[in-house]
């Protein structure tokens, strides 16, 4: 048991992590903004005319889709590729390619070690999501040890 919760089997693939608390904030403060413009168009006075309204909607909307960049953030594994999709760029891996796993105290997400040297942020776990990122980030582990990289040989 961790924290009182029981840890469970890593779910077979295709398999997607998103973040809860970043698309519950984008997203809820994407459909507040739009309610608050929809609400402006209507109470406006009477000498706006119909494209100021429209004008004032689109505005809304235009931020409502920047704020869905936000909440796009996902790691999709299956059996021959993680998908790594961040804000903007979205990264496509076999797993060979990575060597490691981790997210230490303090950074907002994980990172990966690639094959390459280099690393890649994986924005789909958040860490302001608790338990629910160290679930995740373990069964990307569990996953990661099973179809990544070969093992070292033994140096004997």
């Amino acid at each position: 048991m961790v924290n009182g919760m029981n840890r469970q089997a890593p779910r077979a693939l295709p398999v997607t992590f998103r973040p809860r608390n970043l698309r519950i904030v984008a997203y809820g403060l994407a459909a507040l903004i739009m309610a608050t413009m929809v609400f402006l168009a209507v109470i406006m006075p009477p000498n706006w005319g119909i494209q100021d309204r429209i004008s004032l909607i689109l505005v809304g909307a235009l931020i409502g889709g920047g704020l869905r960049f936000l909440a796009r953030p996902r790691l999709e594994l299956t059996e021959h590729r993680v998908t790594v999709v961040n804000v903007i760029r979205t990264h496509v891996l076999v797993w060979p390619e990575i060597i490691d796993a981790r997210m230490p105290v303090g950074e907002p997400w994980p990172s990966i070690d690639l094959a390459d040297g280099s690393t890649l942020a994986v924005m789909g776990i958040q860490s302001n999501d608790g338990e629910l990122a160290r679930a995740y980030l373990e069964e990307f582990r569990h996953h990661l040890r099973e179809r990544g990289e070969a093992a070292e040989p033994s140096r004997g």
